[in-house]
């Protein structure tokens, strides 16, 4: 640890009490007393988004000049782009980590940014209910006919995106957390197979059961593209599902 600053080692020991204390039940946490400059994390896709019950991983690296220099973050993608944000090489886009524009408190701070509060702003500011206007600029077309429209297309792709996420996941388990993919995926695939076969249905996309739910355009239904799109994708996943040793419990 010779090469880090003084300080660097207590800022570090700082931030994993921070996250044993106030982390939320749906991010996970891995850290290395060998590799202290070194973080695993893992969130969970919230409800009412396209990326609901997915697992979603980073690996997060402490400069020598931490917290003076924010982290940075890599991206499990698994080659697939499913949030204007995350990058198919793995880069992540936010303010928070100088790799997005931002101004006031979405800033790295190096008197009060925190990994817990990356790691809520890559909950709620980029994995959320319309990823579609994280584009750059696209935030005007909120509210808006044509941007609604193109939001629940976007989503619509998020998910397929997201089914294949699952299946690269199940397929190859980041290292430290192969039993947890395993307990998570073993608990909520029925959830996730019935919520596609919500979509099926034609319920929107992060609203599986509430067939009553309508869109800021006014849409009711998903797309019929989408679900022959799903329906081709569906067993695929169930196949993943068994192949892990998970039962689909439906």
């Amino acid at each position: 640890m010779k090469m880090f600053k003084r300080g660097w080692l207590k800022k570090i020991q700082q931030e994993w009490t921070i996250l044993q204390n106030d982390l939320p039940d749906d991010i996970h946490v891995r850290v290395y007393e060998e590799r202290m400059d070194l973080l695993r994390a893992c969130i969970v896709g919230a409800a009412g988004t396209p990326y609901h019950d997915n697992l979603f991983f980073f690996d997060i690296f402490f400069p020598p000049d931490y917290p003076h220099e924010p982290p940075s973050v890599h991206y499990h993608s698994g080659g697939l782009r499913l949030n204007p944000n995350l990058y198919e090489t793995g880069k992540v886009c936010l303010s928070l980590l100088k790799t997005w524009a931002g101004t006031g408190n979405e800033v790295w701070n190096p008197e009060g940014s925190t990994i817990l509060q990356l790691l809520l702003s890559l909950q709620a500011l980029v994995l959320n209910e319309k990823p579609y206007f994280n584009e750059a600029g696209y935030d005007k077309f909120v509210g808006k006919a044509d941007g609604e429209k193109n939001s629940i297309t976007y989503n619509e792709n998020a998910f397929l995106l997201s089914c294949k996420s699952m299946m690269y996941i199940l397929h190859k388990p980041p290292k430290h957390f192969e039993n947890f993919v395993k307990e998570h995926f073993t608990r909520l695939a029925p959830h996730i197979l019935g919520a596609c076969n919500a979509y099926l249905g034609g319920d929107l996309v992060g609203h599986a059961g509430d067939s009553t739910y309508i869109s800021d355009d006014g849409c009711k239904s998903c797309s019929t593209g989408f679900k022959i799109m799903l329906g081709k994708l569906l067993p695929k996943l169930v196949a993943a599902f068994s192949e892990a040793g998970i039962a689909r419990g439906q």
